[in-house]
C-alpha cells in the first residue's frame, strides 16, 4: 500500500511536470546551472514548485529587460521564491509609525556638492552584511548609519551588533525579525546604555533572549535626529554635510531582482503606512539627467551593485522620504 501511494505520488508530480509542460529544456537548464551557483538543492516536488517560480521570474526579468528600463533587473538568490515568500522571510512585517519619535534635523541652505559618496571619503563605511531569513533590515541600517556617524567623529570604524537590537530593543516598539524602525533603535541605544560589537553580541538571523552587557559597548548615541517626514532635500543636506542616513521605503516584487542602474517604480507607494525595507543612503548623485540616491543593503554583495542599488532621488520614490534619521554619537 506504501508503495502504491508513494509511486501514485511520483507519477503525479511527473504528470505535471511533463504531460503539462510550463516550461522547456532550456528554461530546465537555466534553472539547474542556477542552482549550482547558489547551492540549492530540493526533493522531487519541490524541485518542480521551484522551477515553475524560477522559470516565472526569469521571464519577468527578460521581458523588463528588453523594454530598455532606467534599470536592469538579474537573477539572483532570490529567484526561486515567489514575493509573497519573500516578504514573509525578508520584510517587515509590523506597520511602522513613522512620527514614533520626536526631533529635527537642523537643514542649511546649501551650496551642495553634485556627488557625494562616503565610501570614498574614508573609512567611514563598513562592509555590506546579510540580514537573512529575517526581517532585521531595520537593524542593519541602524549599525550601518552608527558605524559611519561614530567613525566620522572618532576615526575608528567598527561594525556593531545587529542581533543586540533583535533581542533587546522591544520596549521601543521594534519587534525583532517582524520588524521595526531605525529611530526607535537609535532611541533604544540612547536610553539604554549603547550598543555592543559584532564580535561581542554575533549575528543569529533570529529573535532571542537579550544577553547585553553595557560594560562591552563599543558606540554610543547622544540623540537622535529625525528628518522632516517628506524633506528629501533634509535628506540630502544631512548626507552631504554630514553622514550617511538611514531611510525606511516600499519594497514591491520589481525591486526584489534589481541588478544595476536607477531604479525607479510606479508600482510602489510614498506614504508612512506602506514602507517594508530600511537601508542606508551613504551618497547621491546624477546620470543623465536623473537624480539618484547610493544605497546600502543588507542582502548580501551577490545582490544588484555588489550589494548596493540606487533609486531616483528628488520624487520620494517608494516613500523613501517618510521616515529618515541619524543619531549624534556620543564620543
Amino acid at each position: 500500500m506504501a508503495m502504491f501511494i508513494l509511486i501514485s505520488g511520483i507519477l503525479s508530480v511527473l504528470h505535471v511536470a511533463y504531460l503539462n509542460p510550463v516550461f522547456s529544456p532550456e528554461d530546465e537548464f537555466h534553472f539547474k546551472t542556477w542552482m549550482a551557483e547558489n547551492g540549492k538543492t530540493y526533493d522531487l516536488r519541490e524541485y518542480y514548485h521551484r522551477l515553475h517560480i524560477f522559470t516565472q521570474n526569469r521571464r519577468r526579468i527578460l521581458e523588463h529587460n528588453a523594454d530598455r528600463p532606467s534599470y536592469t533587473m538579474g537573477l539572483n538568490q532570490f529567484s526561486d521564491l515567489t514575493f509573497a515568500e519573500f516578504k514573509k522571510a525578508f520584510l517587515l512585517h509590523e506597520p511602522q509609525n513613522c512620527s514614533a519619535t520626536t526631533g529635527g534635523h537642523p537643514r542649511q541652505a546649501g551650496p551642495y556638492p553634485d556627488y557625494v559618496d562616503w565610501r570614498t571619503r574614508g573609512d567611514y563605511v563598513t562592509p555590506v552584511k546579510t540580514q537573512g531569513h529575517c526581517g532585521s533590515c531595520w537593524t542593519f541600517s541602524t549599525t550601518g548609519c552608527l558605524e559611519s556617524v561614530t567613525a566620522i567623529a572618532t576615526g575608528k570604524l567598527l561594525e556593531l551588533s545587529e542581533q543586540q537590537l533583535i533581542d533587546c530593543a522591544q520596549d521601543f516598539n521594534n519587534h525583532g525579525c517582524f520588524g521595526g524602525l531605525p529611530s526607535q533603535a537609535f532611541e533604544y541605544i540612547k536610553y539604554r546604555g549603547g550598543l555592543m560589537t559584532e564580535d561581542g553580541y554575533p549575528y543569529k538571523g533570529h529573535d532571542s533572549t537579550c544577553k547585553f552587557q553595557p560594560e562591552q559597548a563599543a558606540a554610543y548615541v547622544k540623540d537622535v535626529v529625525n528628518i522632516t517626514r517628506y524633506d528629501e532635500m533634509g535628506m540630502l543636506d544631512a548626507v552631504a554635510r554630514l553622514n550617511p542616513v538611514s531611510f525606511a521605503y516600499e519594497v514591491t516584487a520589481d525591486f526584489v531582482h534589481y541588478k544595476d542602474g536607477i531604479y525607479s517604480s510606479t508600482k510602489c507607494k510614498n506614504t508612512t503606512e506602506t514602507v517594508n525595507h530600511a537601508v542606508l543612503a551613504v551618497g547621491y548623485g546624477e546620470q543623465d539627467g536623473t537624480l539618484y540616491w547610493i544605497v546600502k543593503n543588507s542582502w548580501g554583495t551577490s545582490w544588484g551593485r555588489d550589494g548596493y542599488f540606487l533609486i531616483e532621488r528628488g520624487r520620494n520614490m517608494c516613500g523613501l522620504a517618510a521616515c529618515s534619521s541619524y543619531p549624534l554619537p556620543l564620543v
